[in-house]
């Protein structure tokens, strides 16, 4: 009787978490359309990107339920193609204003970088997942290529993102407690998002904020204090989702502006207001939650939450989440990690219940 009271609140658990993930995903829609009415504003991007999560989420809960190893390969695989098809020499216009300055020319480096990370942790997940060692190592040497791949694409970021990402999942094995570790990441990633939010306030001692401008770049910079100024201006409802390009003085008179700030969180600062910041956080907040109470191993479950924290720092100064493939990328990874594995003759079962016990170590 044991074991079917355990099955039962493992599901009482996932069925909370998910539906955590439908009220936050959904208030997101939902405020996206209240900041656009009766205006100019075009709430299809915000709203894409919702759907591309929330699809992107159910299915890799299903892969990685039926083909875990699988599964996180070839998202792996996927997710390096699509950043060798979007390399910033010839992928979509956006990206980081003055990328060169950290070694890539302009183009979609923010999602070329992204794609980079998603493809590092899918692959590393994918190795903690395999059982045979072979298996393993070629998973592991696959994440490695990534980085060496990230170089040859001229990605800097993406090269820093897939390293780390690789040197995180190493460090993983010798984590008891995964709580400990999420809660390392959500601090680094709240250090990213404060340090943009102090350099656009101009909170940062003289030269310290000379040496980041050097490497972020002045005009980055002045959109990131165009977003503040107009969230001060529009505190409740914000500007209106895609309107930040016709109200900043710095895009209007910036040479090919893509109309955003190059920060996720002032961007919704600017565009959404107070509501549509604490709705972000909390939308990544539940990632981190569903991971800190998914049944897969704790190796697997901070190699993915590592992958979504570089994803979280590269959207803090650039333009990751601006494109579908990010977006659906992180809803896919972050499900592959939260899904429960399904039990299968032949010692499925057992093989499931082992990794239930691995978790329960966090």
């Amino acid at each position: 009787m044991a074991i079917p009271t355990i099955r039962s609140g493992a599901r009482e658990r996932d069925t909370l978490t998910d539906a955590a993930g439908v009220v936050i995903l959904g208030g997101c829609a939902v405020w996206t359309l209240v900041a656009s009415a009766g205006r100019e504003a075009r709430p299809e991007g915000v709203l894409l990107a919702v759907l591309a999560v929330a699809g992107g989420y159910a299915c890799g809960r299903i892969c990685g339920s039926l083909l875990p190893v699988a599964a996180a390969s070839a998202a792996a695989l996927a997710a390096l193609a699509l950043a060798v098809a979007l390399r910033p020499d010839g992928g979509l216009p956006g990206g980081l204003p003055g990328a060169a300055a950290v070694g890539q020319s302009s183009g979609s480096t923010g999602a070329t970088a992204g794609l980079l990370a998603l493809a590092s942790g899918a692959a590393c997940c994918a190795a903690w997942a395999a059982r045979p060692y072979l298996l393993q190592l070629a998973l592991r040497l696959l994440a490695l290529g990534v980085a060496v791949s990230a170089l040859v694409l001229g990605s800097v970021a993406g090269f820093a993102a897939a390293l780390g990402v690789l040197l995180c999942s190493l460090a993983a094995a010798r984590v008891r407690r995964r709580a400990v570790g999420l809660a390392g990441l959500a601090l680094v990633t709240g250090l990213v998002v404060g340090g943009s939010w102090a350099v656009a306030e101009d909170a940062l001692p003289h030269g310290l904020t000379v040496s980041l401008e050097g490497q972020l770049t002045v005009n980055r910079v002045l959109l990131w204090r165009d977003a503040v100024e107009l969230a001060k201006e529009y505190p409740t409802r914000g500007t209106g989702p895609d309107r930040f390009g016709r109200l900043s003085p710095t895009a209007k008179q910036t040479l090919d502006s893509d109309g955003k700030p190059h920060s996720a969180p002032l961007q919704q600062a600017a565009e959404q207001g107070v509501a549509g910041v604490v709705l972000l956080g909390a939308a990544f907040g539940w990632i981190l939650y569903g991971l800190w109470r998914s049944p897969v191993a704790t190796p697997v479950v901070l190699t993915a939450a590592a992958a979504l924290t570089a994803i979280a720092a590269l959207a803090a100064i650039g333009t990751a989440l601006s494109f579908t493939a990010v977006t659906a990328g992180s809803g896919i990874l972050a499900g592959l990690a939260t899904a429960r594995r399904l039990p299968d003759d032949g010692g499925g079962g057992a093989v499931a219940s082992g990794a239930g016990a691995r978790a329960r170590s966090h």
